[in-house]
């Protein structure tokens, strides 16, 4: 054989090697409610999650969320979403103005991904993409039925109904970290600090118990 058949011979033995080899990576099994265990991968990169019974229950639970982080009872949201809610009752003020690094920020997360408690953002007026990086506590709204089992579950409901991706879609998964100087893990290093999760249970499943961690 000449040289010219060695290699080609040597890239089809390669090809029919990686065409038969057992892929990298295996997604894990979503085992019972994917709420719970996008919980729990949430949990495991440092967020904090509660579950909720209804959105009338968000003033409430965003009021604990900034005890606990000994803040003021002030949250910057941008979205109109949240006006029908009875905030004076919880004590909160909503501040429509950009936040900083020493304020809470809130937002609707149109999705959850469960294999990795990521929450999911696609650019829209009403979510500004800064927001997630400006705020020091970052306080996300989660529906149980916008949970989705995988990232490729995700990206086939923005794109439902053959509509185009938006420019922008930032993942979340846990609070802002890195680990570059020294291998020691400093939060907040591009975002907040701190990530707190409602998940809000669907309507039709009952008065399922608070449950949070």
């Amino acid at each position: 054989m000449s040289a010219r058949d060695d290699i080609l011979h040597a890239i089809r033995t390669q090809r029919v090697k990686a065409a038969t080899r057992p892929p990298l990576y295996r997604p894990p099994v979503i085992d019972g409610a994917p709420a719970d265990f996008f919980a729990a991968r949430a949990i495991a990169a440092h967020a904090s999650v509660t579950t909720i019974t209804a959105m009338d229950d968000v003033p409430g639970a965003v009021a604990e969320v900034l005890r606990r982080a000994n803040l003021e009872l002030r949250v910057h949201a941008p979205s109109s979403a949240f006006d029908e809610l009875d905030w004076p009752k919880a004590g909160i003020v909503v501040d429509r103005n950009a936040p900083g690094p020493d304020d809470a920020a809130l937002a609707i997360a149109p999705i959850g991904i469960a294999e990795t408690g990521t929450l999911v953002y696609p650019a829209a007026t009403a979510r500004p993409a800064s927001w997630h990086f400006r705020a020091g506590l970052e306080i996300a709204v989660l529906r149980e039925d916008a949970i989705v089992n995988h990232l490729e579950d995700a990206l086939a409901r923005l794109r439902h109904n053959g509509a185009a991706l938006p420019h922008t879609v930032n993942l979340v998964t846990g609070p802002s970290r890195t680990g570059d100087i020294e291998q020691t893990m400093e939060l907040g290093a591009h975002g907040p600090k701190a990530l707190a999760i409602l998940i809000v249970k669907d309507q039709d499943t009952g008065n399922a118990p608070k449950r949070s961690a």
